[in-house]
């Protein structure tokens, strides 16, 4: 049963709110274009996300050993000063960042070869719709090819 394995638990509880983390995270990142946030958020859920065993010492010549998220571990590990846990787990969350990072560029490529193959057929089919007649606004505009008008000193209102 879930709720008495407080393991299942807790991991299912992380993995809830390292999803929150993560739309918020992406959609605070809405300012960027879409090549640079979707890389940013799979690095962050690539460190968000990383496993790593962990031993935690319970009384004397007694451990715990299990699994926790890597950043958790390294974070546990700066605070004790614990150097050789400290660089496992920095070196997992590097790998973590880095494999996020790698499927973000792939969806990014993805979604542009998606959007090149749509915008080349919706150009085809605006192209044969039109008869191949491009809409020209000099000839709109009664310009038929001349020169557009020279440009007139602009003028600034006055006040008083």
């Amino acid at each position: 049963m879930l709720t008495s394995d407080s393991m299942s638990l807790l991991w299912l509880t992380y993995l809830g709110l390292s999803l929150v983390v993560l739309i918020a995270g992406y959609l605070g990142l809405a300012f960027l274009p879409r090549v640079l946030r979707l890389p940013i958020t799979w690095a962050v859920a690539g460190v968000l996300l990383m496993p790593t065993r962990f031993r935690l010492p319970l009384v004397e010549g007694e451990y715990y050993t299990g699994m926790a998220p890597a950043v958790v571990v390294a974070a546990v590990a700066f605070l004790e000063r614990n150097a050789s846990v400290m660089m496992s787990a920095a070196l997992l969350v590097t790998a973590g960042a880095l494999l996020g990072l790698a499927i973000g560029i792939l969806q990014v490529w993805r979604f542009r070869a998606d959007d090149a193959l749509a915008k080349g057929t919706r150009e085809r089919q605006q192209d044969a719709g039109k008869g191949r007649k491009q809409d020209d606004n000099r000839r709109r505009d009664g310009h038929a090819g001349a020169q557009p008008h020279a440009q007139r000193k602009r003028r600034e209102p006055k006040l008083g």
